[in-house]
């Protein structure tokens, strides 16, 4: 990998020994010389963390995620939270936490952009839907593929494919769940990544990574209870009695007295946030603390991750992951939305690979092999890029187009 031994003042600002310092990057795959904007001795207005949160936000996969679901499909109502609106608000809190421990903040900002990017369109359900239309090519996961797309499926750069993220960015991407220890479960995407820049996949990732990891929690344990009130699955009367939220409710019935159900619920996701967040850095700065971290590396080789919540903390999120997935993400409407998108996709994918003809025709060739010419698994695979490229409206609109009689030139 090119390596970028530049500096700013920007990254001589005070950052914790054990943060991720641009200067210090691994680099990039492919070498940039101009990654100083043409200044001899430095990142110009630019360090390399910044770049790739940059390159994040110009995606054409970024952009798509206005339109994927986060619970509800679009068409649902302009309130609720996409994959884009998610993707944001995890970032603002993995950048805000990323200052508190002074940690870099450009690059926790840049993995939370880009954690969703692989994302199908309607959210699990499609993921769910593509795994098992996948299930004998290779599987099928939005992880990985947030992987497939920035090393490889965005074509927007003249010198290479993908974005050509740094090292420390792609750590933070891959690891997003942690350190994968099992050879046997990683996929294929993974396993050339790592045998090309060597990820240390069995050790845990940066402390930013690992706080983008535990934002993403925050943000959706959070804010799934604002959709879900407006989305009337349940009322507010049915989440008195859970950890933390309890408490706060009777905080804000003291000082404010009965609250119309916008500005409580919006109230109480604020709070929670902060109850998190402040938890975390509590229990985070303790840990760093013992573990006496001099570098990155150091929070890397801990053998256990060091940006954490407390025990009980954590025993809590699980109560509220509870309630969630049974009275919001398995609600009957819920699961009604969920069986339409799934039938879509699978619809999809079928017709897509007994017909390969109906594909457009950017997608009916890999390089100069046609995609007949592929063997089944790897014309699967590009079925699969292709729908999981898709926004749930252009899915909802190819399948019209495709099942239902009428107009196919639109």
């Amino acid at each position: 990998m090119s390596s970028d031994n530049t500096s700013t003042e920007y990254e001589l600002r005070d950052l914790a020994p054990y943060a991720s310092h641009g200067p210090a990057s691994r680099g990039r795959i492919h070498a940039e010389p101009d990654e100083g904007g043409g200044a001899p001795d430095g990142f110009a207005t630019r360090t390399p963390f910044q770049r790739d949160r940059d390159r994040i936000l110009h995606s054409g996969a970024f952009r798509k995620l206005k339109h994927k679901t986060q619970v509800f499909v679009y068409h649902e109502g302009d309130y609720f939270r996409t994959r884009m609106t998610h993707s944001i608000e995890v970032a603002q809190i993995a950048r805000s936490m990323a200052r508190a421990l002074r940690l870099n903040d450009d690059l926790a900002e840049a993995v939370s952009l880009a954690h969703d990017l692989g994302h199908t369109p309607f959210g699990h359900a499609g993921e769910d839907a593509l795994g098992r239309a996948m299930q004998t090519h290779g599987g099928f996961d939005h992880n990985e593929q947030t992987v497939r797309v920035v090393t490889g499926l965005e074509h927007r750069y003249a010198g290479f494919d993908g974005l050509n993220l740094t090292w420390e960015t792609l750590e933070g991407v891959v690891k997003h769940n942690g350190p994968m220890g099992d050879v046997d479960k990683i996929s294929p995407a993974i396993l050339d990544l790592d045998a090309q820049i060597g990820l240390d996949l069995g050790h845990h990732p940066s402390a930013e990574a690992q706080l983008a990891n535990l934002a993403d929690d925050i943000a959706y344990l959070s804010h799934d209870f604002d959709d879900a009130l407006r989305a009337g699955l349940f009322d507010i009367d049915a989440v008195r009695d859970l950890p933390q939220v309890d408490g706060i409710l009777r905080t804000i019935e003291a000082k404010h007295g009965r609250l119309p159900l916008s500005r409580l619920s919006h109230e109480l996701v604020r709070r929670l946030i902060s109850v998190f967040v402040q938890d975390l850095l509590g229990q985070s700065s303790r840990n760093i603390e013992t573990l006496s971290a001099a570098s990155a590396d150091d929070i890397r080789q801990a053998g256990h991750a060091v940006i954490a919540f407390s025990a009980d903390m954590a025993a809590d999120l699980e109560t509220i992951r509870g309630f969630l997935f049974t009275n919001m993400w398995r609600h009957y409407k819920v699961n009604r939305m969920t069986s339409k998108a799934k039938r879509v996709v699978t619809e999809l994918f079928n017709l897509f690979m007994s017909e390969t003809n109906t594909l457009p025709d950017e997608w009916q060739s890999v390089g100069e092999t046609a995609i007949d010419a592929l063997p089944e698994s790897a014309r699967a695979r590009v079925i699969a890029d292709y729908i999981a490229s898709m926004t749930d409206r252009y899915a909802i609109l190819e399948h019209e187009r495709l099942f239902e009689p009428g107009p196919i030139l639109r």
